[in-house]
């Protein structure tokens, strides 16, 4: 009997072959899903934190509304809990997108290269519709009007001027924080400032311009009216300018680490 083997069928190897075409088409489907999905992580995370910060900030006023009448104890039953949730969230959605939930500190992100400038655009619009959502959740849990025009005035130099400081204050504080190489405490470092500017700043420290929108939403303790959060904001973005001049002096090698702001998350999600 013959020991040689038959020729092996190679009909069932050719079919399992793709055509180069077809391969070619299935990596870059593969590429643009896996890219797609974490930017809507990221996304996703920005939308839904400060949704939850501004309805723990307009939230917490109307409460503090209805405990007291006594004005200093409203804003300290106000600062506790917004710099409670603010901690909170940076620590539970940080992970996912960094957790700026500001755009003051996109801007400066962008500014230092940690983000581009596609994504920040995002971020921000995540934000400020996040926040007005944030602030109508809060309307309707207190049986509010869902969109409540603020009419409460906080106009003056000295208030805008206050504004300039918080927000410069705050950047000073995640970019210092994170430079340092302590992202582990940025999240407290922020919550701990923004309870005190919320005391030292004549303005109680909105320091957030999607902040600053969403509260307009609302005609409560926390409010704003329009005409008085333009103003806030234009100072808010000038201490912003100020602020990414000052790191850079503080901190020549600041974008080494600005994709780690404000705490370390996958940049590429």
């Amino acid at each position: 009997m013959s020991n040689v083997e038959p020729p092996r069928p190679v009909i069932e190897a050719e079919s399992m072959r793709l055509p180069a075409s077809t391969s070619a088409s299935t990596s870059t489907s593969a590429v643009t899903v896996s890219r797609r999905q974490p930017h809507s992580r990221r996304l996703a995370a920005e939308f839904t934190g400060t949704a939850f910060l501004l309805a723990g900030i307009v939230g917490s006023g109307i409460m503090a509304e209805s405990l007291t009448d006594d004005a200093g104890l409203q804003l300290l039953q106000n600062t506790f809990a917004t710099a409670g949730v603010l901690v909170a969230l940076i620590l539970a959605l940080g992970p996912a997108s960094g957790a700026h939930f500001n755009p003051a500190v996109t801007l400066a992100d962008w500014a230092f290269g940690g983000i581009d400038i596609p994504t920040a655009i995002y971020y921000v619009l995540a934000q400020l519709t996040g926040g007005i959502f944030g602030v109508m959740v809060a309307n309707i849990m207190f049986d509010l009007p869902i969109v409540d025009w603020s009419t409460k005035h906080r106009s003056g130099g000295h208030l805008v001027f206050g504004e300039g400081i918080a927000t410069l204050g705050l950047l000073l504080v995640i970019f210092g924080v994170v430079r340092s190489g302590r992202s582990s405490v940025a999240a407290f470092s922020v919550g701990g400032y923004i309870a005190s500017a919320c005391y030292f700043t004549s303005s109680t420290s909105f320091a957030n311009p999607a902040v600053t929108v969403a509260r307009m939403f609302s005609d409560t303790f926390t409010g704003i009216e329009p005409g008085s959060a333009c103003a806030f904001i234009v100072g808010q973005l000038i201490a912003t300018a100020v602020a990414v001049h000052l790191i850079r002096l503080i901190y020549p090698s600041i974008g080494d680490v600005a994709d780690r702001v404000i705490i370390p998350h996958d940049s590429a999600g």
